[in-house]
Formats: structure tokens, C-alpha cells, sequence
């Protein structure tokens, strides 16, 4: 969870979905489909040159590591959808 916005993402694991939850409101965003079994960890925030702010999480069930876009006011275009998606070395983390 960011401190300056109010959207807390979580792994789905049995849907293979990542959940965007408004915390203020206390309601599921958005459900971003991501590679399978999303890890349930922390992931990292990072700044994608390309696309803007991201989350990025590895999958216990793939070798994927799924970027999503995380900021809706600056970047809308990308927020709460996998903007890039790379291949890792194998599944578990990043």
C-alpha cells in the first residue's frame, strides 16, 4: 500500500488475478488478470520509463513477472492493467 494513494494490490492465487482494492472505500477496483498463481508477496514499485509507475509481481506457477500500472490520475491509460510483462529466470519470485 502507497501512502499517497488509496489502492492496496493483493494476489488472487486460485484465480490467477491480481486484486486492486480501494482501501477508503473499502470495495475490489479492479481484478487484473497476471501469469499463474500471482505471489502473494510485496512485489516492488518501480518507474517504467515507458509506462509510468508500476507494481511488479512474480508468479508462484510461471516463470513470468507481470508489471502493472498503478497510477489512474497521471497515467489512466495504464492504470490497473499488466502494461509489460518479462521472463524470469524461473517461478517462485522476482
Amino acid at each position: 500500500l502507497r501512502v499517497e494513494h488509496r489502492q492496496l494490490n493483493d494476489a488472487a492465487k486460485r484465480l490467477d488475478k491480481d486484486a486492486v482494492i480501494d482501501t477508503r472505500e473499502g470495495k475490489l477496483e479492479k481484478l487484473v488478470s497476471v501469469g499463474k498463481g500471482p505471489h502473494p508477496g510485496r512485489g516492488a514499485n518501480f518507474v517504467d520509463p515507458q509506462f509510468g509507475p508500476v507494481w511488479a509481481t512474480g508468479h508462484l506457477g510461471d516463470e513470468t513477472i507481470s508489471l502493472i500500472g498503478t497510477d489512474p490520475e497521471k497515467h489512466p491509460d495504464n492504470a490497473w492493467k499488466v502494461v509489460r510483462t518479462l521472463k524470469g529466470l524461473g517461478g517462485g519470485s522476482l
